[in-house]
């Protein structure tokens, strides 16, 4: 249930702490979560010391938000469909499926993103 003070600040205050939550949540039980988490750290000061345009660090940068996005958001998808019940049924499986190739896609564009950025320095170096 809602609580009935629920505004202003207050609720700026309680909705950061369940956001805070939800990362917690995410980084102790999502695997992929981690994983992308830590590349998204290693690749950030990459993205931040490359000698590129601002809008190519942006570009750079929020594509590797949008993957984490996407992963939070399959990871609670996930757990709504394993919450409804254990037995299989095809549309759980499809929504399932569907969140993760949401997550494929995001980081197929970050991929692109990062190589549209980064290979003509790389060819220039070579």
């Amino acid at each position: 249930m809602k609580p009935a003070n629920n505004h202003g600040l207050k609720r700026v205050f309680r909705a950061t702490g369940f956001s805070m939550k939800g990362l917690k949540a995410a980084w102790k039980n999502e695997a992929a979560f981690r994983q992308e988490a830590v590349l998204a750290l290693l690749m950030l000061p990459i993205a931040l010391l490359m000698d590129v345009s601002t809008t190519e660090r942006l570009l750079m940068i929020m594509t590797l938000m949008i993957v984490l996005i996407v992963e939070l958001i399959n990871s609670a998808i996930e757990a709504v469909v394993d919450r409804v019940g254990a037995e299989r049924h095809p549309l759980s499986g499809q929504a399932k499926d569907i969140a993760s190739a949401a997550v494929f896609v995001s980081l197929v564009m970050c991929a692109m993103t990062w190589g549209t950025v980064l290979w003509p320095r790389v060819m220039n170096v070579i």
